[in-house]
């Protein structure tokens, strides 16, 4: 079994959440299944063109912080919490939040489509389709492996 989820291999990302249920536990943190869904669907929305931030780093901070997590094998920590889990539920049920957090990732790949398209992160500044896909990868593997959908290393 992998070891990490590619957002572009559609077959292998679906066969990971089709393993996630609503009474499915965390090995570690606070969230439940469907807010760390809705937490996915949130942050894709800023590489999909629906929501839109700023760099809250200078330019050098931005570049450094980017070399650190997108061009090395670095991984997110368990429990590192940089805001509380979202407390209401955007939608119904989580078979409806994974739904929506595939139609996100295809709009992602559509925003992407023109040569040259950035979108901005909070922390690493303008960033293009591939160096989006490094993080996204990153984040949603440091949450699947949350929830037990991927073997922890």
């Amino acid at each position: 079994m992998s070891k990490t989820v590619d957002i572009a291999n559609r077959k292998q990302f679906n066969s990971l959440l089709l393993k996630l249920h609503a009474a499915t536990v965390p090995l570690w943190g606070k969230m439940n299944a469907r807010q760390m869904i809705e937490h996915l669907i949130d942050q894709v929305e800023y590489t999909n063109g629906k929501k839109i931030t700023g760099c809250f780093n200078t330019p050098e901070k931005a570049a450094l912080e980017k070399t650190k997590w997108i061009y090395t094998d670095a991984q997110i920590p368990k429990n590192l919490v940089l805001k509380a889990p979202p407390e209401n539920f955007r939608f119904t049920d989580l078979e409806t939040a994974k739904k929506q957090l595939l139609q996100e990732l295809d709009d992602f790949n559509e925003y992407f489509k023109p040569q040259g398209t950035v979108s901005i992160h909070a922390s690493y500044g303008a960033m293009n389709y591939n160096e989006w896909l490094i993080w996204h990868n990153k984040h949603f593997t440091h949450h699947f492996k949350q929830f037990g959908l991927l073997p922890e290393d």
